[in-house]
């Protein structure tokens, strides 16, 4: 497998992820509209698997008792989610901020019970009222 690349707008914050990702889940949640603006689409791979490459403007916001958020401090680009529990287990990717095309498929849509109600979700990927129970190995 070919590393991955990506970053922020900015450059503030570059990554290479050295592992597998996990195929693209789409977050309905309040949390993660209000911090992309819209559904926050992201990816996974292993925490040991993400290499920070510049990290100059990468802040973490503890957005919940279970949960923090990677940003970039400088652009407020919306990069990393991660479970707080599970901090060296794996970590989630915005898809958005991979470099050119990983070649990642949307494989579910999560939260939907939360999600915004000025949009309707139309298409077959399953959709789950919370989290998704199963998801392909590379993280969750």
């Amino acid at each position: 497998m070919t590393d991955q690349t990506g970053g922020c707008l900015c450059g503030a914050v570059r990554y290479r992820v050295t592992g597998p990702l996990r195929p693209v889940v789409a977050c309905h949640c309040s949390q993660c509209r209000r911090t992309s603006g819209h559904v926050a689409a992201f990816t996974a791979c292993a925490a040991g698997d993400l290499v920070l490459e510049s990290d100059r403007g990468l802040r973490w916001y503890r957005s919940s008792p279970e949960a923090e958020r990677g940003f970039c401090g400088e652009c407020g680009s919306n990069l990393f989610w991660r479970q707080v529990a599970a901090r060296s287990i794996r970590i989630s990717i915005g898809a958005g901020t991979l470099d050119g095309a990983p070649g990642l498929a949307l494989v579910a849509h999560a939260f939907t019970a939360d999600k915004g109600g000025y949009y309707a979700i139309t298409d077959d990927v399953p959709h789950w009222p919370q989290s998704p129970s199963e998801l392909p190995a590379a993280g969750r």
